[in-house]
């Protein structure tokens, strides 16, 4: 037996590499250099979508404008309705939506009245239809119901001279329904962030290429594209660039003259043809990080100037964790969002074996779903390799496992990052 050794160094798989950040760490240091883009522009609301406010919304009008009812019935004085028995009433005349009831009502009268129809003049409350008898001209009511029911205020959801929606938020279908109906048909939006992005090696092929030994096909700036897309932001495809590190220099610096972020995936490991790190330092000022987080370990973040830069790992899955940790945040950021991220996490019991050992954050593909007795449950995809796609296609969440934790067992419980439309 040979007794002389080789000095193991630090590498991928090992639970944790001293001088390594937290997932955290990382994300802070990050969004530290993300200051907002500057520049506005007006687009009409239905392209308002994953936009960011530019100004505060004042609401010009109150919202409702006129006092209704918010239930079919009939509009009555609260004076009128008997605290025990039955009372009758005479009905006078009908308030639709759109049609209200041109006269007073007094007591012992009552107004047929439709959801959103305009309160009578001396009416307070709206008796719903369900609970009454109607023969006629006459209404019985009786006791159970109070003052100021099914009433819908002038206001009540917003008063004229309030605001309606602050300067910086992330305009949701919600949003763009409630703008409409104070009567914006335009509104004031920070511009998008520009976002060039390219895939490097030389072992990437374009889909309907040929693949010749040891190639395979480019399929990050696919999920790239995809979840760029998804972000509302303006992007550039720069294609796959080789190992070549002249041709990667000249494709970073014309990026960084045109875009506010460049992402790249691949060469950012200690490979021989990994040439990133030394073009950065040479073009401007980078950062070359290991994270405690798998998958994702290596990731170069820097500046080309003005312009942030992500050098993402090669491995697709990782790709994808590492964008969402890190590169989705500081692009809301960029773009001027009040909140750039919450990474709202949900327990769920978790149905399977999850092996682990602390030292660092693993996020696992997983399928989360609700129990009959509506707590979650959740399992993994299968195999969980950097490498397999398909575990990141057949998920709808993260298992988040903390650096801390070992080992999960079923039944116990874990964190869980729904997808929700964002991966």
């Amino acid at each position: 037996m040979n007794d002389s050794t080789i000095p193991a160094q630090p590498s991928c798989a090992d639970p944790f590499e001293p001088g390594s950040l937290s997932v955290e760490q990382a994300r802070l240091r990050i969004l530290a250099h993300a200051d907002p883009v500057t520049g506005t522009e007006r687009v009409a609301i239905r392209q308002g979508l994953a936009r960011v406010l530019s100004d505060d919304v004042i609401s010009p009008i109150n919202v409702p404008p006129r006092t209704n009812s918010a239930m079919d019935g009939y509009a009555v004085q609260g004076a009128d309705l008997p605290a025990e028995g039955e009372v009758s009433l005479r009905i006078i005349g009908e308030s639709y939506a759109g049609t209200p009831y041109g006269g007073p009502l007094g007591s012992g009268e009552a107004v047929r009245i439709m959801t959103g129809g305009v309160m009578p003049m001396g009416s307070d409350s709206v008796v719903i239809q369900e609970q009454v008898v109607a023969t006629g001209d006459v209404l019985r009511v009786g006791s159970g119901h109070r003052t100021g029911q099914n009433v819908r205020a002038t206001g009540e959801d917003l008063a004229e001279g309030e605001v309606a929606l602050c300067a910086g938020r992330l305009l949701t279908p919600a949003d763009l329904g409630l703008l409409a109906s104070l009567g914006f048909a335009e509104i004031g939006v920070r511009r998008r962030p520009r976002v060039a992005f390219l895939s490097t090696g030389d072992e990437l092929r374009g889909i309907g290429t040929p693949l010749d030994e040891g190639q395979i096909y480019d399929s990050n700036r696919y999920t790239l594209y995809a979840m760029l897309s998804r972000m509302g932001v303006d992007l550039l495809d720069l294609g796959v660039v080789g190992d070549d590190k002249g041709a990667l220099e000249e494709t970073l610096t014309a990026a960084a003259g045109d875009a506010d972020v460049v992402i790249s995936t691949g060469g950012v490991s200690v490979g021989e043809a990994d040439f990133t790190r030394e073009i950065l330092a040479r073009l401007g000022q980078v950062g070359f990080w290991k994270i405690a987080m798998k998958p994702g370990r290596p990731l170069a973040f820097g500046q080309l100037g003005s312009t942030l830069f992500f050098g993402l790992p090669g491995n697709p899955v990782a790709v994808m964790v590492t964008f969402h940790q890190f590169v989705r945040p500081a692009l809301l950021r960029l773009a001027g969002a009040e909140t750039p991220d919450q990474f709202a996490r949900l327990t769920a019991v978790c149905s399977e074996r999850l092996r682990k050992r602390a030292g660092r954050a693993e996020f696992t593909r997983g399928i989360v779903e609700s129990r009959p007795d509506g707590t979650l449950s959740v399992r993994s995809t299968g195999r969980q390799g950097s490498g397999i796609l398909r575990s990141m296609s057949l998920a709808n969440c993260f298992i988040v496992l903390p650096a801390e934790r070992e080992t999960v067992e079923p039944g116990e419980t874990v964190q869980v990052e729904l997808f929700q439309g964002m991966l």
